[in-house]
């Protein structure tokens, strides 16, 4: 459903929405719950801002999610931002660290992100005291554990998740949008899902990604300028 106009300037109605997609429905509960629906209207944020969509697990439903949301009337110029939980894959890394793309790589290739850089300081801002890493987030289609988590680290990936990589590489099949994958590190090497410490972790990432929205409505105002 196209996000509403009347409040937005006329440079982003007519660059059109945000779509945000998640998978779970805890990632879409913690995103609703940050306004207690779409993102809460302020001088920065208008009400309709963005339309969230939860596309289910796995690179296959994001996918047919993401590209039946983008068919719809009015999301031809849609900015597409993929986000919920992942796996980092860098030693040091914690729960509740935050993950920004430099680019999603799957096995069909690679999707570049846009403005990366002032994403990540956008995060920075709205998750104050939380680590914001940068660089290549990988696809897969299984939860990764042990050794291929460090097959996946030498490859140059700082992350791990099932959806991003099939979300942009649905987002621009034929289209020139701004994209972007921000991720809230759930699993990292000393804190897998397996052990103990996790629903500690699960607690800590959700507050996150609760927290971060701002920054995905900064980062699509930041979009509709031109861009070189």
């Amino acid at each position: 459903m196209p996000a509403a106009e009347g409040d937005r300037p006329a440079q982003a109605a007519q660059a059109g929405p945000l779509l945000v997609a998640c998978a779970l429905r805890i990632e879409q509960v913690a995103l609703r719950s940050a306004g207690r629906g779409p993102l809460r209207a302020t001088a920065e944020a208008p009400a309709g801002a963005y339309t969230l969509l939860r596309t289910g697990m796995g690179p296959r439903a994001a996918e047919r999610a993401v590209r039946r949301a983008l068919d719809r009337p009015g999301t031809d110029r849609a900015a597409v931002l993929a986000t919920g939980f992942c796996a980092g894959l860098v030693p040091g890394m914690s729960p509740g660290d935050l993950v920004v793309a430099e680019e999603t790589r799957d096995p069909r290739g690679t999707v570049p992100c846009t403005g990366t850089e002032l994403l990540a300081e956008a995060l920075a801002r709205a998750a104050p005291g939380r680590t914001v890493h940068t660089g290549p987030l990988t696809g897969s289609d299984h939860v990764v554990r042990g050794q291929e988590r460090a097959h996946l680290r030498a490859t140059g990936a700082v992350a791990v998740d099932m959806e991003s990589a099939a979300t942009l590489w649905a987002a621009v099949r034929g289209a020139d949008r701004p994209v972007a994958a921000v991720r809230v590190i759930v699993d990292a090497p000393e804190h897998e899902l397996v052990r103990i410490g996790t629903v500690r972790g699960g607690i800590s990432a959700f507050r996150v990604l609760r927290a971060v929205l701002p920054a995905f409505y900064e980062w699509h105002r930041s979009s509709l300028l031109p861009r070189r």
